[in-house]
């Protein structure tokens, strides 16, 4: 069913607003004393007009984040559940990404990220261990997470992982996955060129920059990245394919159709089945 409470109009409308929002919460809480990564946990509270929804969303949050929630309660023609998070390292960039994964998750089950907090006593701030002997820890944990479906959880480990190892690709090309998942394909984009600048044949990183390129009409660019991807002599058939059709993709959209069937007739032998639809309709 469509979203009546919060419509995906309202979503990007208001996605805006909601980065300035945490940058707001941010400052603020600088401003009464926080240092950066100081271990806080984040008090939130949705709304939606509906009952089931954010009983939905309460399900959902326990069963993907290692989170409190409260029961929902009624407030005249509103319903609105409270929680709080685990221990969150803050930064504006945890904190950011943080909110746009509550107001991304609360959009999914047709409610709003109504207001949010975290307290904390400036005379006693606790912080993660930043040492090298975690690097891995906190790489692997950022999997865990993105794995259980907790996005922001995944991005402030990884990021741990670069505060600790900066050159470290694997970090940059799975932070800007999620990045990208979270609608900031901007900051993705500067993760995968962080990615490729420390380890420039990292396929994966190429073909996935190669698509938001697209997506976001620079169509030479993604050309240029599939094309660097396809000289790769070690590219896996898998990404083979998928650079195939991507860059017959972008190649239609500079309306080049000779050379966009070209590729995906290419990637459709190579065993991109769902090549086939294109060469069928496009390349008549």
């Amino acid at each position: 069913m469509d979203n009546t409470f919060i419509t995906w109009n309202n979503f990007t409308d208001n996605f805006g607003s909601e980065m300035s929002d945490a940058e707001d919460v941010f400052n603020s809480m600088i401003k009464s004393g926080l240092k950066n990564n100081c271990l806080t946990k984040m008090d939130f509270t949705f709304i939606s007009d509906k009952k089931e929804n954010l009983i939905r969303l309460k399900d959902f949050i326990i069963a993907h984040y290692p989170y409190e929630v409260k029961e929902v309660q009624q407030y005249k023609d509103i319903w609105e559940i409270n929680g709080e998070t685990n221990d969150i390292p803050i930064t504006a960039d945890n904190l950011l990404y943080w909110a746009l994964d509550m107001y991304k998750r609360g959009y999914e089950f047709d409610a709003k990220l109504d207001a949010y907090g975290g307290p904390f006593d400036p005379k006693k701030q606790e912080y993660p261990e930043v040492s090298k002997t975690n690097e891995v820890t906190y790489f692997d944990n950022g999997v865990d997470y993105y794995e259980k479906g907790n996005l922001s959880g995944a991005i402030i480990n990884w990021s741990l992982t670069l505060e600790i190892n900066s050159k470290n690709p694997d970090a940059y090309y799975s932070r800007a996955i999620v990045k990208n998942e979270l609608y900031t394909w901007k900051s993705a984009l500067k993760d995968y060129d962080k990615a490729l600048e420390i380890a420039p044949d990292f396929i994966d990183a190429l073909v996935n920059r190669g698509t938001i390129k697209d997506e976001n009409g620079d169509f030479e660019g993604a050309i240029a990245d599939y094309n660097t991807a396809l000289a790769i002599k070690k590219i896996d058939p898998e990404n083979k394919k998928f650079a195939y059709y991507n860059r017959g993709n972008s190649k239609y959209n500079l309306n080049d159709k000779n050379g966009a069937c070209e590729d995906w007739n290419t990637a459709y032998n190579l065993g991109a089945e769902y090549a086939l639809e294109r060469i069928k309709v496009k390349c008549k």
